[in-house]
C-alpha cells in the first residue's frame, strides 16, 4: 500500500511532508480549487513521485505544467477522453484518471481507459470535482470489474481510519494500491498537519498495510 499526499501548497510544508517519506505528492494545478499550486516544487527525494492534478485542462496546459515542474505524472479530475489520457501516456509519464463515486457507480464508463491510463482513482462525488471532505460508499467497490490497480481518495482522515482498516481486508480491496490523503490532515492555512499524518502513516505500518 502506498500514500499519496496531495494538495501541497505551501514550500516548508512541502519538504516537512516529504520526510515522511510519501510514494506521491499532489499538486493542484486547477485555479479554482483553494490548493491551486502556483509556485515552484522545492526538490523532493527521487522516490518521491510528483503528480499534477489537472481539471478539463488542455493537452498543451498539461504538457507545460509536466516539464515546468519535472511532473513524473498526472491526475485527470474532469471529463478528459481516452484520447488525451493516450497523448498523456506517450509523455512516459503516469497518467491517472479520476471518477467520482457516491452511492453507486457504473462501471462500465472505464471501459474506454482501460488501455489508456495506469491507474483509476475513486473520490467522493460532490460539489467540487475533488477535496470535498467526505467519503463515498466503499460497498460500490465489489463490483469492480477492472485488474487495474487503483487510489482510493475522498475523505480519508484519522476518524475514518478503523472503517478503512475493515475495508483493506475485504475482497473489494485487493487493488487498491495507494490511498489518497488530503483536506482531513489539514490546519485552517491549508498546511498539511505532520503529526496527524505520521500517527496515520505508522498505524497502518502498524497493521502492516505499508512498510
Amino acid at each position: 500500500m502506498n500514500l499519496k499526499i496531495c494538495g501541497m501548497k505551501n514550500e516548508n510544508n512541502i519538504l516537512d511532508v516529504a520526510e515522511l517519506n510519501p510514494s506521491y505528492m499532489g499538486f493542484i494545478f486547477y485555479e479554482k480549487s483553494p490548493r491551486y499550486f502556483n509556485s515552484v516544487i522545492p526538490e523532493l527525494p527521487e522516490n518521491i513521485k510528483k503528480i499534477g492534478v489537472f481539471v478539463n485542462s488542455t493537452f498543451d496546459y498539461i504538457r507545460g505544467k509536466v516539464e515546468k515542474h519535472n511532473l513524473q505524472g498526472v491526475q485527470l479530475h474532469g471529463d478528459e477522453t481516452p484520447e488525451l489520457c493516450s497523448k498523456l501516456k506517450a509523455l512516459d509519464i503516469i497518467v491517472i484518471k479520476v471518477f467520482s463515486i457516491k452511492n453507486q457507480f457504473n462501471f462500465n464508463v472505464l471501459e474506454p481507459f482501460e488501455d489508456v491510463c495506469d491507474y483509476y482513482l475513486f473520490d467522493t462525488k460532490g460539489k467540487e470535482p475533488g477535496g470535498n471532505g467526505y467519503t463515498f460508499n466503499w460497498n460500490v467497490l465489489k463490483k469492480y470489474p477492472s485488474i487495474k490497480p487503483y487510489f482510493l481518495s475522498g475523505g480519508i482522515g484519522p476518524k475514518e481510519l478503523d472503517a478503512l482498516l475493515l475495508f483493506l481486508k475485504r475482497p473489494e480491496s485487493e487493488l487498491c494500491c495507494t490511498l489518497d490523503l488530503n483536506s482531513k490532515f489539514e490546519t485552517a492555512a491549508k498546511l498539511k498537519d505532520i503529526t496527524k499524518l505520521k500517527a496515520f502513516q505508522k498505524k497502518l505500518i502498524d497493521a502492516n498495510y505499508i512498510r
